[in-house]
């Protein structure tokens, strides 16, 4: 299958952008090249893809660049290139959540399998945002009380339970059961909490009646 995410490649150094870009190209990666990180910064918000940094830039390091870009909601995949003296920042990158980090001169064979690693990791993120948007709007279809009633049943609470802690009757609250499943498309309990995990909501407050 044809590779269309975006190798974004960060050096101060044109030669090294360069050769990347040549090297990654003839892998078939898409490659996209930034001689500082603010540069690449400027346009982060709307991209996709991984980024291959330098872990030792001037103004802004590796490091710096990996947390704005998840203070800014970019929160790419990240492989740092090092030289030796740099390694215990490139650990401390790894530890921030890069994927690798590659010591010059580093292997073709590992740089195109770190690469291949970020992307896709970067497709399983987006998979997993494009779910989380579909479940919330999903939710958002529940009135105040149903939310209540979804969430007490992904909590594995029985119908009795759930009528005394929402102060009303059993057969109500299975008539409020009956629209949540309705509303979600539900078949089953287990498809609820699916929808839960992927919505993140029983990380968020409850609504009250």
């Amino acid at each position: 299958m044809a590779i269309t995410e975006t190798v974004h490649v960060v050096d101060d150094d044109a030669a090294v952008r360069d050769s990347l870009r040549v090297l990654l190209e003839s892998a078939g990666f898409s490659v996209r090249t930034h001689n500082t990180a603010a540069a690449f910064l400027a346009t982060a918000p709307g991209l996709g893809g991984c980024v291959l940094t330098d872990v030792r830039m001037p103004e802004i390091d590796g490091l710096e660049l990996q947390q704005r870009m998840s203070e800014r909601g970019a929160p790419l995949p990240v492989i740092v290139m090092t030289g030796h003296g740099d390694i215990p920042m490139a650990v401390r990158a790894m530890r921030a959540g890069a994927v690798d980090f590659l010591e010059k001169p580093f292997d073709e064979a590992r740089l195109f399998d770190a690469v291949r690693r970020a992307l896709e990791r970067s497709k399983e993120r987006q998979t997993a945002e494009s779910a989380a948007t579909a479940a919330a709007v999903r939710l958002a279809m529940l009135t105040p009380r149903e939310r209540e009633v979804f969430n007490c049943l992904v909590d594995g609470r029985s119908t009795k339970a759930i009528a005394r802690e929402l102060g009303t009757s059993p057969r109500t609250i299975e008539v409020q059961r009956a629209r949540v499943f309705e509303k979600l498309q539900a078949h089953s309990l287990p498809e609820l909490v699916h929808l839960a995990l992927a919505a993140g909501s029983k990380d968020t407050p409850r609504n009250q009646a």
